[in-house]
């Protein structure tokens, strides 16, 4: 039940910090950090995959709720996280007896840059591809999905960093 409580309330804080803080963000005047694809990242892969799929969906849903975004959101955080199970298995090397004990913080700095970068770039490629929407703006999806990936893995890793560092 912890748990689940845990859970629940990373799912709010995400949420709103997304709706209420980063959505308010415009780093340039375009670039936006997603922080709230840090819960497809760090849910746990023991728990049931039909309840992380829809959790992940509602997630993109009500950030593109708040963002008045058509869907877009919630297509590019439902993608990740259908694929997450490949890219545990691909980057640290995870067979589905392991799920049960795996823990993201346990493993290393560099599995888990490559497996965070990757799913980061995957989503903002997807997210402003279908934004734009157009071959004519093919660089600006590049050059969004870039700064924005790295907007998103700065603030990703300092609050991981500074939320585990007194663990």
């Amino acid at each position: 039940m912890n748990k689940s409580l845990n859970q629940s309330l990373f799912f709010l804080f995400l949420l709103f910090l997304q709706v209420l803080i980063l959505n308010n963000i415009n780093f340039l005047g375009y670039i936006n950090p997603y922080l709230y694809i840090s819960f497809v990242f760090l849910y746990p892969l023991k728990e049931k995959r039909f309840s992380f799929l829809f959790f992940s969906f509602l997630l993109g849903l009500l950030v593109d709720f708040f963002s008045d975004s058509g869907g877009i959101h919630a297509f590019s955080t439902l993608f990740i996280a259908y694929f997450r199970l490949f890219f545990v298995k691909v980057f640290f090397r995870k067979i589905p007896a392991d799920y049960p004990f795996f823990n993201i913080k346990s493993e290393s700095f560099g599995k888990v840059f490559n497996y965070v970068v990757t799913l980061t770039i995957i989503h903002h490629l997807i997210y402003f591809s279908f934004a734009n929407f157009s071959f004519q703006n093919l660089s600006m999806v590049f050059l969004n999905t870039l700064y924005a990936s790295v907007f998103t893995l700065i603030l990703f890793f300092t609050g991981n960093y500074i939320f585990t560092k007194n663990e």
